[in-house]
């Protein structure tokens, strides 16, 4: 069953490039808000960027926002979807989506859950999903067609063909992907390994002897 207590935050390390991604997912009556921060460097900048992602009780989406910025450039941008499906952009029409109920934001993982989610695929099923693709350092939102098919409980075959992407997505109760081949995987706790004790010498065991056993 999607969505425990334990299961909606996560942290993700990117793999393209160096980079964090923390986000949790929290119901609120009917909606469901998504909110996190990542910080990576791309193309030699420096990015910090937080976002929040609202939905209906569907899973389709609301509005987003994002903030922060990209290297010296200020970033506060919003984005929402109207009733008639049009999707406006800092006050302006975008273009016309009118296949697109889902945000996809390109500089993380946490936007695929909201999808997946909301296709709610049974294993053996695959959807065509189109969704309006946020781009942040160009400020436009596009339709970026992509293509879901579930293999498994937890596993779900992805493709974005306008990014020449292909790969096998593992997905964890709440449908955050853990594993996103070549870009991002959950961030694991490191355990330290228990070091067997340290071997003594010959001489520490005759400096025992001499002192009757006794270690300072």
């Amino acid at each position: 069953m999607m969505g425990s207590s334990t299961a909606n935050s996560m942290l993700w390390r990117r793999l393209d490039a160096p980079g964090h991604d923390a986000c949790r997912l929290v119901r609120e009556g009917e909606r469901w808000r998504l909110e996190g921060v990542a910080a990576f460097r791309d193309d030699r900048t420096v990015a910090q960027l937080a976002y929040r992602v609202t939905c209906d009780q569907y899973w389709r989406t609301l509005d987003a926002h994002v903030h922060g910025s990209l290297g010296s450039v200020e970033v506060d941008i919003g984005l929402r979807r109207s009733a008639r499906g049009v999707w406006i952009l800092n006050g302006e029409a975008g273009p016309d989506l009118p296949d697109c109920v889902d945000v996809d934001l390109g500089f993380t993982a946490a936007t695929n859950a909201l999808q997946i989610r909301r296709i709610a695929l049974r294993v053996g099923q695959s959807a065509h999903v189109p969704v309006a693709w946020l781009d942040v350092a160009g400020r436009q939102v596009s339709m970026l067609e992509q293509r879901y098919e579930r293999r498994t409980e937890s596993e779900y075959w992805y493709e974005a063909p306008r990014f020449d992407y292909a790969g096998m997505l593992v997905v964890n109760s709440a449908g955050f992907p853990v594993v996103y081949p070549n870009l991002w995987e959950e961030e694991q706790l490191a355990i330290p390994s228990r070091q067997a004790p340290a071997r003594r010498s010959a001489s520490d065991e005759g400096r025992d002897r001499e002192h009757g056993g006794q270690r300072a």
